[in-house]
Order: C-alpha cells, then sequence, then structure tokens
C-alpha cells in the first residue's frame, strides 16, 4: 500500500510538472515586476559580499605587506629596551619605524601645517614597495644634505604649504628638503586613520629634529620578518610572555589592519541588512504578482478542479511556476553579484591602496541565492494557500470573493518558518547580532504597523460623512471598499519611504552635527607634546598671542588597559559597547580633583594629599558597558610598567564639547616620576582666520616640538568621511525605494482586474472618463498622502533613536526631507496608479458584463 501511495504521489508530481511547464510556454506576462523585486534584492546581497569578499582577500593577500612584516611589535612613548631589541634581532630582519604628528613650517616661519611624520630605517620597507616621483631608491631620497635631510611628502602636504618638490620646510629643529613626491606607502592602512598628511623621514633625521623629548606621543614600530617556517602567532604569545611587563602591542599578518576589516564588516553588514530589506519589501511584489497571476487563472484553476484534481495539486502547479520564475530573477542578480566586483576594483583602489583582483565568490552568492529562494518561497505561499480551498464555483464567477476563503494553518505556518530561516541566516552572518536583530525586529515591526495603518485608513474612509462631489465620494469608497488597493499601497511605498526619511534625517544631524554644532562648542586648538618644563612659558605665549582665551591643560601619558580584575584583556570576550576602552592605546592622566567637564555618579575623590594605593577614575557610561563596579581593579601598561589601580568612582563626562576628557583618571601618586608631556586646548575670543594663523604661527615658531591641531581642519577629515558614508548609505536607500517602487507598480498592476469591472460598471451607470479619472486620482492621492504622512512620523521617530540614543547627538528634525517624502509619495502613488489605470478606462463593457 505504501508502495502504491508513493508511485502515486511521484506520478502526481510528474503530471503537476507537465502541467506546469505547458503553462509557461505562454511567456513571463505579469511577471516581469516580480523578477526586478527578486534580481534587485539577490543582487544587491551579491554584490554587496562579493565586494567585500573581495576587498578582505586583498587585505588578506597582502597582509605582509600591509603590517610591514610578518610581525610587528608597537610600543608607545618608549622605544625597545636592549633586551627586547636583542630578541626581536633574533627572530629574523627588522626594520624600525616611528609615527607622531608634528607641525611641518615654512623656513620664513610664515605658515605651517600639520604633518603624520613618519621616521624608517634602512631597512623598511621589509615588504611591498615604496613608490616616489622621482623614481629614487628611498635611502637616497631621505639622505643627509648640506644643510639638513631630505624628505618625501604626499602630494597634500604640498598642496597645504604651497611649496614644490626641492623647496625646504622646518620640522622641529632641522631643515628637510622635501626631495620628492610620495605616490605609495605599502603599510599605509596598518597606521590607522590619518587626519594630516604624511612625511616621511629618516630615523637620524628624526634624532636631529629635537621632537623626542620625556614624554612625547612617538609610536615606536618593530616590524620582523621571519626565516620560512615560523609560526608568526605562536612567536606573538611568545613574545607577550617573555615580557609581561613591555607593554607590546603585537599584530601578525593576519591582523595587518583591523580597524580596516572591521569597517568592512560592519559596513557590509549594514548593506547585506538594507539589501534584503529590499528583497523582503520585494517580497510584497511577489506575493501581489502571485496574487494577479492566479487571479488570471481563475479559470483553468476552476477546470482543474472540475476536472478532479485536488487543491494540492493545483498548488504543486503553480508553486513549480513560481519557483522557476523566481529562479530566473535569483540567476539574473547572481549576474549583478557576479560583474559588481570586476566593476568596483578600480574604483575601490582609488580609495583603498590594496589591490582589488576581482575574482568569483562563491560563498556570497551561495548566500544571496538562500535569500532569494527563501523570499520568494515564503511569499508565494500565502496567495497559493488561498488559492487551494477555493471552490470551482467561485473560481467561474470572475467576481467571486476568492479572497474570503480562510487559508490553512499549514501555509501560513510554512510561510512563518521560511521567515525565521531568513532572520536566522541575517543573523548567523552580521559580525554585530545586537544590530542584525534590531533592524530586523524594525522590519518586522514596520509590516505590522503598516498593516495597522492599511486598517485604520480603511476605517477612517468608512466612517467618512458622505459627501456631494462624485468623484470624491467614489474615492472614499475605493479605499475601504473589500479588494480595495490600501494595504499593498502601504505596505509596498511605507517600508521604503520610512527608510528614506530615516537616513535622510540621521545623514542630516551629522552633518550639522560635526559641521556646525561641534563646531561651535569645541575649542579652537589642541596642542600636543608640550613638555612638563614648558607649561609655564606656553601659558605666557598664549596671553601674550591671545589675551582673555580660555586655555585648558591637563598632563597627558599613553597606556593600554591589560588586565581588569586580574584577568587578562587579550584572553577575555570584549563586548561590543565599550570595548573600545580597551582596544589600543588610551590617553590617561592624573588630578587631584575632579576634572572640568565631568561629575561624580558613583564613588568618592581621593583626598589632595592621598598617598595610597594608585586609585582610578573611569567613565561612567563605558564602565557599565563594561560592567565594572567600584573596588574592581585595572592594570594599565605606562612606558613598560604594568600600574594596577583600585576604581575609586565613577564620572559622567560631557565627551560632546571636545574638551579635554580622559576614560580614565588616577590620583596623582600612580605615576609618579614618570616622564609625561601636557595636553591643552585653547578657545580664542577673536576666532577668525587671521587671529587663528597669528595664534599658530606664534606657537609653532616658539615651541617648534609642539603640534598644534586645529580643530576645524579635524572636523573638516571627519565631514568628509562621513560624505564618503552618506553616499554608500543613499545609494542603499534608493535600493530599497526602488524595490518599493516596483512593489507598488506591481500592487497597481495586481488591481487592474477588479478597477476594469468597476470602470465598466460605473460606465453603465453613466459615469464619463473624466469622472472616473478624477476618482481614481483622488483615492491615489489619498493613499499617497496619508502613506507618505506616515513615512514621515516612522522615520522621524527611528532617526530620534538612532541619533539621540545610540550617538548620543542632537536630534533635528528636517522639514525638507518630510516635504519632500510626501512630495515623492504623491508623484509615485498618483503617477503610477493612473497610468496603470488609463489602459482599463477604454475596456469594451460587453465582454466584462458577460462573465460577472
Amino acid at each position: 500500500m505504501e508502495r502504491q501511495d508513493a508511485l502515486g504521489r511521484k506520478a502526481r508530481l510528474r503530471l503537476a510538472l507537465r502541467f506546469a511547464l505547458r503553462e509557461m510556454r505562454g511567456g513571463l506576462s505579469g511577471f516581469y515586476i516580480f523578477l526586478a523585486c527578486i534580481t534587485l534584492g539577490v543582487g544587491a546581497i551579491a554584490a554587496v559580499n562579493s565586494v567585500a569578499g573581495m576587498m578582505s582577500e586583498g587585505i588578506a593577500r597582502e597582509g605582509k605587506a600591509i603590517l610591514g612584516g610578518d610581525l610587528r611589535f608597537a610600543l608607545v612613548q618608549r622605544q625597545a629596551t636592549p633586551e627586547e631589541l636583542r630578541y626581536l634581532n633574533s627572530l629574523g630582519e627588522v626594520s624600525e619605524t616611528q609615527s607622531l604628528r608634528s607641525m611641518v613650517r615654512l623656513s620664513d616661519g610664515s605658515d605651517q601645517a600639520l604633518a603624520e611624520v613618519k621616521p624608517v630605517d634602512g631597512s623598511y620597507p621589509l615588504y611591498g614597495r615604496v613608490e616616489t616621483t622621482p623614481e629614487q631608491p628611498l635611502s637616497e631620497l631621505l639622505a643627509k644634505t648640506s644643510d639638513g635631510y631630505g624628505a618625501v611628502a604626499v602630494e597634500g602636504l604640498y598642496d597645504r604649504l604651497g611649496v614644490n618638490p626641492g623647496d625646504k620646510v622646518r620640522l622641529g629643529d632641522l631643515t628637510l628638503t622635501l626631495t620628492g613626491v610620495l605616490d605609495r606607502e605599502p603599510d599605509l592602512l596598518s597606521e590607522g586613520l590619518a587626519f594630516a598628511p604624511r612625511l616621511m623621514i629618516s630615523e637620524d633625521a628624526l634624532s636631529a629634529t629635537g621632537l623626542v623629548q620625556p614624554g612625547s606621543l612617538i609610536a615606536y614600530n618593530y616590524k620582523v620578518k621571519l626565516p620560512p617556517g615560523r609560526d608568526a602567532e605562536a612567536i606573538a604569545t611568545e613574545a607577550n610572555e617573555r615580557f609581561p611587563q613591555s607593554g607590546f602591542r603585537v599584530r601578525t599578518a593576519k591582523d595587518a589592519s583591523p580597524s580596516l576589516q572591521n569597517n568592512i564588516e560592519r559596513f557590509s553588514q549594514f548593506l547585506t541588512l538594507v539589501g534584503l530589506t529590499a528583497l523582503i519589501v520585494g517580497g510584497v511584489g511577489v506575493a501581489n504578482a502571485v496574487r494577479a497571476y492566479l487571479d488570471s487563472k481563475r479559470n483553468v484553476i476552476a477546470t482543474f478542479k472540475s476536472l478532479g484534481a485536488s487543491g494540492r495539486f493545483v498548488v504543486a502547479v503553480y508553486l513549480i511556476q513560481i519557483m522557476a520564475l523566481a529562479s530566473v530573477g535569483i540567476v539574473l542578480g547572481l549576474v549583478l553579484g557576479i560583474i559588481a566586483p570586476f566593476v568596483t576594483a578600480r574604483f575601490l583602489e582609488s580609495i583603498i591602496p590594496v589591490a582589488a583582483d576581482a575574482s568569483f565568490y562563491p560563498g556570497a552568492l551561495l548566500v544571496a541565492a538562500l535569500f532569494g529562494i527563501l523570499t520568494s518561497l515564503a511569499f508565494a505561499l500565502i496567495p497559493l494557500g488561498r488559492t487551494r480551498d477555493v471552490p470551482a464555483t467561485a473560481l467561474f464567477r470572475e467576481a467571486g470573493g476568492g479572497g474570503k476563503v480562510p487559508m490553512r494553518w499549514f501555509y501560513l505556518g510554512a510561510a512563518v518558518v521560511l521567515a525565521l530561516m531568513m532572520s536566522g541566516l541575517a543573523v548567523a552572518m552580521a559580525s554585530d547580532k545586537r544590530v542584525a536583530l534590531i533592524f530586523l525586529g524594525g522590519t518586522a515591526a514596520a509590516f505590522v504597523i503598516l498593516r495597522v495603518v492599511a486598517t485604520g485608513i480603511a476605517a477612517l474612509a468608512r466612517r467618512a460623512p458622505r459627501v456631494r462631489s462624485t468623484p470624491l465620494r467614489l474615492a472614499i469608497g475605493n479605499i475601504h471598499r473589500p479588494g480595495a488597493l490600501t494595504p499593498s499601497v502601504v505596505l509596498s511605498l511605507g517600508l521604503g519611504l520610512t527608510l528614506l526619511v530615516t537616513l535622510a534625517i540621521i545623514d542630516y544631524d551629522l552633518r550639522r552635527e560635526v559641521g556646525t554644532g561641534l563646531a561651535n562648542r569645541a575649542p579652537d586648538f589642541f596642542f600636543i607634546d608640550i613638555q612638563s618644563g614648558q607649561i609655564d612659558p606656553f601659558r605666557e605665549k598664549v596671553e601674550e598671542l591671545a589675551p582673555g582665551s580660555t586655555l585648558d591643560a591637563a598632563p597627558m601619558l599613553r597606556g593600554r588597559i591589560t588586565r581588569l580584575n586580574g584577568q587578562e584583556v587579550a584572553k577575555m570576550k570584549i563586548p561590543a559597547e565599550g570595548g573600545w576602552v580597551l582596544r589600543g592605546d588610551r590617553g590617561i592622566t592624573y588630578s587631584p580633583t575632579v576634572p572640568e567637564n565631568s561629575s561624580l555618579t558613583e564613588g568618592e575623590w581621593w583626598p589632595k594629599d592621598y598617598s595610597g594605593e594608585p586609585l582610578v577614575s573611569f567613565a561612567a557610561e563605558e564602565g557599565g558597558e563594561l560592567g565594572l563596579k567600584i573596588g574592581d581593579t585595572l592594570t594599565v601598561n605606562v612606558l613598560g610598567r604594568n600600574v594596577t589601580a583600585k576604581i575609586a568612582n565613577f564620572r559622567r563626562i560631557e565627551w560632546e564639547n571636545l574638551g579635554i576628557n580622559f576614560v580614565m583618571v588616577f590620583s596623582p601618586n600612580a605615576f609618579a616620576g614618570a616622564p609625561h608631556a601636557w595636553l591643552a586646548t585653547l578657545s580664542i575670543q577673536n576666532d577668525d582666520e587671521a587671529a587663528e594663523k597669528s595664534v599658530v604661527n606664534g606657537i609653532t615658531n616658539a615651541f617648534p616640538a609642539v603640534t598644534t591641531v586645529r580643530v576645524k581642519e579635524a572636523l573638516d577629515a571627519v565631514n568628509a568621511l562621513i560624505a564618503q558614508l552618506a553616499l554608500a548609505i543613499r545609494v542603499a536607500a534608493g535600493v530599497a525605494l526602488v524595490s518599493s517602487v516596483l512593489v507598488l507598480a506591481g500592487a497597481l498592476a495586481a488591481g487592474n482586474r477588479g478597477r476594469m469591472h468597476d470602470a465598466v460598471v460605473l460606465k453603465t451607470l453613466g459615469a464619463t472618463r473624466v469622472t472616473l479619472v478624477q476618482a481614481f486620482a483622488t483615492e491615489y492621492m489619498m493613499l499617497g498622502l496619508a502613506t507618505g504622512v506616515f513615512a514621515v512620523a516612522a522615520g522621524a521617530a527611528a532617526s530620534w533613536f538612532v541619533v539621540d540614543t545610540i550617538m548620543a547627538l542632537p536630534w533635528v528634525f528636517d522639514w525638507t526631507v518630510a516635504l519632500t517624502t510626501l512630495i515623492v509619495s504623491l508623484v509615485l502613488t498618483v503617477g503610477f496608479g493612473l497610468a496603470g489605470t488609463w489602459r482599463i478606462l477604454g475596456q469594451k463593457a460587453a465582454p466584462v458584463l458577460r462573465n460577472l
């Protein structure tokens, strides 16, 4: 019996396949929007992950060149000891470079510019190649000259100072001759974010500048080229165990540019989620297209059922057709994903100095295909499930209410399971699970809310008072009648517009805060590397150059947290929030009193003459994110010495004013006798260009070793980064909006069959074409306006949450975005609605009335 049942199922499946393929000979009519929705969503996911894979492979392939060696040992504010150097030299060939920021001045002292200075030795680079103009050995370009040393700089430094190759500049106490342009620096990506142009000099030149002082903010990097067969990871572990007090930050070629790799992962995650949103929005288009297609096949389905076909057989026939068509859309999307790396490779190389060798990325394509399959199935099952139990008598009647037939729980449950599988796959892929869950939860909530909004609009229309205007009365009736377009239009357009409004307001607030808000609140200058013996003369010089200005100063060292409550940070799972405190070196200070711009939230401050065990005050927000409490201990490595301190209190810090703020403030006895420099900020009363230039020139010429940072220039650099991110975000939002527009067009097309019945009946009763156009235009305008208002409100709420709660920045609503959204909503709904309706207004009455 079981064998007969199995043979029967196979026979029915073969028969369903035969019927499905036979019906598909009629072409893709009615499925073009279906294909576009699937292609767009799958293509976006495949393209984003393929490009991210290409960039990650480029970093991995050139890891040694990016890092500058097989291993990189970094120290801050101190050089390696003779014992440490002997160990490093025993590992292989070593190249030492330094990194610092300093002021480069014209020979006559009339102008200056901040530069990222990189002194290198004769072995640099161990991997990769430095490219310069002219093409000469780096040792020749940096060699000693009759009055100083040679140097090379990027084009940006030449532009800022208005100089040319061959001109002379001053760095500290040293005269440099600019001998060439630095075109390519192989290990640039491993240096982190740069806020100033690069100047490359020799190690000997650095010694002659006078910039190396006790406590100077200089990073020392020792890059090691290992002999073949040596294990870099094992050596890194061994080095940390052998020199536990050194404060070495050891990286291997596998971790060549962690910040860039993290940014690639975060950005690809964000764009993948946006692509998934576009695909989900497209899923609504899939459901609309399937419903319209099944509606056009009413007579065929009725014939099947009249001849004895079961509902399951009918579902199988049309599920085969739909998934076959979905496969076409998925393949087209995968083609876009395959092409994307080849199209973007050269563009990315101009932004990120990594050779982008485009290739085929099967993992990215497989993920995109899975999303496409799951979306197609999930959204196709719902209209298919409703068709299963519609009786043949209702199907034969064109005006039958097939939509009133309840759907079996199996189909609804299967759609929910598929949606959960999509969500699980998205979360599994995400580097930040919390962000992915919030994003998906927000999307699901938006679907529910939009459905409620559609129901509310229909309810308001149903309760609207009777009006005299015939077109308006017809429009209001169309909004709430059975089979109305209201749910489809609101859902398809609402999600895309909401996402667009959210991203646009976030972009506006970021630009406003960085470009205006921070600039108004922040000090005009930061001064770094003020030596302890210079702080009083420095104050006097500032008062002379800018009388009445506000100068704040604090001692500063650099240190890295190595242990929390005795546990090594390197072996801990670092939380996403607050984890930045534990990554890399942090600025630290000491103070006998509570610093300005902060206030105690818990615990007590130490007495001014405190001399007990080292104590530390920790930032309250970051401490809470790390799970710290009063009495916990932390160990920081400063100048090769581990200092363990007990948390005495927590402070609320006003980060938003860009003043002098530190996560950790220690009791003064914690660093007694440690060499250190001072950090200062200056807010001048007369902050015009001439006054600022006078201050910079005066300070730089009087204190050549002091680094001056103009806050406006730093904010300009941040603005440039935001502009690049904003462009990508707008493109992503545009993909979601295009998907919404496609779904809107599909929803309106799916409703054309019902519109045709309405138009014919109304024309038979005496309505003119003008009356019908006015009625339909009014209906679409009312739906578009309602959807636009909701999108503005929902987008404003979402952007407020992101800007105010997550970014902790002032939230300001942009009315331009609101008006633009409303206009776009009205143009799309009225435009697409009338474009689809115009054709059916000329439909002959007899053929339609004959089938009612």
